[in-house]
């Protein structure tokens, strides 16, 4: 998953080292909380949920196989699975201007506004449905 995180065009990591394997651990041995789609044994997408701080920690696609709808169906699966922990918001950010943004918005999702990083933040779910 690190490997495909660092291979992307969008949302790259200013500072690799701030996302270490170990960061995805936690994740990664959550029941339900974490998705891969893979292609001749090779993961080319993933999506990651924090339940704990009802986000989308991450959803990434090999930059070989945008455009195929697998962004979509993981921002789904990974929506799906918070929405049906608790009925409370979720949330997400992205960089402004980028295919993620655009998928996010196709999604339903809403923009709330800027953090402090420059990024997006997104919202869906009650308070924050369209």
């Amino acid at each position: 998953m690190r490997k495909l995180r660092l291979s992307v065009r969008e949302n790259r990591l200013r500072d690799p080292s701030r996302v270490t394997e170990a960061h995805y651990a936690p994740y990664v041995s959550e029941p339900g909380a974490s998705w891969v789609v893979e292609e001749q044994h090779r993961i080319v997408g993933f999506g990651i949920a924090d339940p704990v701080s009802r986000s989308i920690w991450a959803l990434f696609v090999d930059p070989e196989f945008e455009g195929v709808g697998i962004g979509r169906s993981l921002l789904q699966r990974v929506t799906d699975w918070l929405l049906s922990q608790s009925p409370e918001p979720i949330n997400l950010s992205t960089e402004p201007g980028t295919r993620a943004e655009r998928l996010y918005l196709a999604a339903g999702w809403r923009k709330v506004g800027l953090l402090e990083s420059g990024e997006g933040w997104f919202v869906r779910g009650i308070s924050g449905s369209v």
